[in-house]
C-alpha cells in the first residue's frame, strides 16, 4: 500500500504522538499539533491513536496511489478531492492505483491529517518518527524534512477496518470564537489583578506570527512584576508572557526551557483546538483545574476504545 507525493505543498510532515522523555537532552516533543484529529484519522482505519500519519498544513499536497490503499482523513477541511470529487474530513476511503488525492486550501481549520493502514513506514529517532525540522529529527529521511516531490509513503500494516465515525462525534475544526481551557501556573501571582481579569475577559486574536513552535496572541497587554527569571522547563501549551505583554502559546516544537513568566498552560484539548486556528481567529481563555483537564483528556482517550 503506497502513495507517491506528486506535489508537496508548503508543509506536510510525518507526525505521531511525539517524543517522550527527551527534554532533558534539549529535544522537543514534536508530534501532531492537533493530536485529537490524528487520533480520529487513525481510529477510522483501526490504528492506535498515536500511529504515524501525515499532518498537512494549509494544503497544496497531492498524492497518487501506486497500489490499492485505504486512507482516512480528519481535522481541517482543506477541500480535499479524489480525482476531482470532494472528500470531507472524518471518513475513510479506498484509493485505487492512479487516483489522485489533492488538498486545495483551508475551508475550515488549518491542519488536516491523513492515516494509512498501520501508519507511515519510517525509522524511529528517539522513539518517534515525527518530523522536527528545526532539530533535524524524524520524518521519512530521518532528518526531519517535510515531504518532498517524489517521496513515497509506504503503509506499515496490511489490514484496515475502514470504520465510520460514531453519530455523536462531530468532525469539525475551529470556527467562530474558540474557547481555550487554561490552568493557572505558579507565576500567575506576579500578574496584576487587572491583567488577570483581562486575560480571561477579553478576546484575543491569533497573530500572523504562528508556527509549530509557538502561537502569538494579540490584545490588551498583560502586566507582570516578575523580572529576570532563571530559565526553567517549558511544558506543552505554556502561556508565556514576554515584556510586550502579548501571550505566546508554546506548542509541540517549542524550546525546552525559557525565562519569561508564564500565566499558566493550556489543557491538551485546548492545544488541539488552537492548532486549528488560522491567523485572525478569535479565542478566549477559560479557567480550569488540573483535575478537570486530566478528566477531559482521559475521556478523549476512552472514546478511541469504542
Amino acid at each position: 500500500m503506497t502513495l507517491r507525493v506528486e506535489r508537496a505543498g508548503p508543509l506536510a510532515l510525518v507526525v505521531d504522538g511525539g517524543r517522550s522523555g527527551v527534554r532533558h537532552l534539549g529535544v522537543t516533543q514534536g508530534g501532531a499539533m492537533d493530536w485529537v484529529a490524528l487520533g480520529w484519522a487513525n481510529w477510522l482505519l483501526g490504528n492506535a491513536p498515536d500511529t504515524a500519519g501525515i499532518e498537512i498544513m494549509v494544503g497544496g499536497l497531492t498524492l497518487i496511489a501506486e497500489a490499492p490503499t485505504p486512507v482516512a482523513l480528519a481535522g481541517a477541511d482543506l477541500a480535499a478531492t479524489v480525482d476531482g470529487e470532494r472528500v470531507a474530513p472524518g471518513q475513510a476511503l479506498s484509493m485505487q492505483p492512479g487516483q489522485r488525492l489533492a488538498f486545495q486550501g483551508p475551508q475550515q481549520g488549518l491542519r488536516a491529517y491523513l492515516a494509512i493502514p498501520g501508519g507511515i513506514q519510517a525509522e524511529a529517532v528517539m522513539g518517534s518518527v515525527s518530523s522536527t525540522v528545526r532539530e533535524g529529527l524524524g520524518g521519512l529521511d530521518g532528518h526531519g524534512q517535510p515531504l518532498r516531490e517524489g517521496d513515497t509513503l509506504v503503509a506499515a500494516g496490511s489490514q484496515a477496518s475502514q470504520r465510520q465515525l460514531p453519530d455523536d462525534i462531530q468532525q469539525t475544526s475551529a470556527s467562530g470564537e474558540v474557547r481555550l481551557g487554561l490552568v493557572l501556573g505558579a507565576q500567575s501571582h506576579g500578574f496584576t489583578g487587572s491583567s488577570l481579569f483581562r486575560a480571561f475577559h477579553q478576546k484575543w486574536q491569533v497573530d500572523q506570527r504562528a508556527d509549530r513552535m509557538g502561537i502569538r496572541l494579540t490584545g490588551t497587554a498583560l502586566e507582570c512584576s516578575l523580572k529576570g527569571m532563571v530559565s526553567e522547563g517549558i511544558p506543552w501549551g505554556a502561556v508565556q508572557v514576554p515584556p510586550d505583554g502579548q501571550p505566546i502559546i508554546l506548542m509541540n516544537d517549542r524550546q525546552t526551557i525559557g525565562g519569561y513568566p508564564r500565566l499558566g498552560a493550556l489543557t491538551p484539548l485546548a492545544c488541539a483546538r488552537l492548532a486549528q486556528c488560522l491567523p485572525g481567529a478569535t479565542v478566549r481563555f477559560t479557567p480550569t483545574t488540573p483535575e478537570r483537564a486530566r478528566r477531559d483528556y482521559l475521556q478523549q482517550l476512552a472514546m478511541w476504545q469504542r
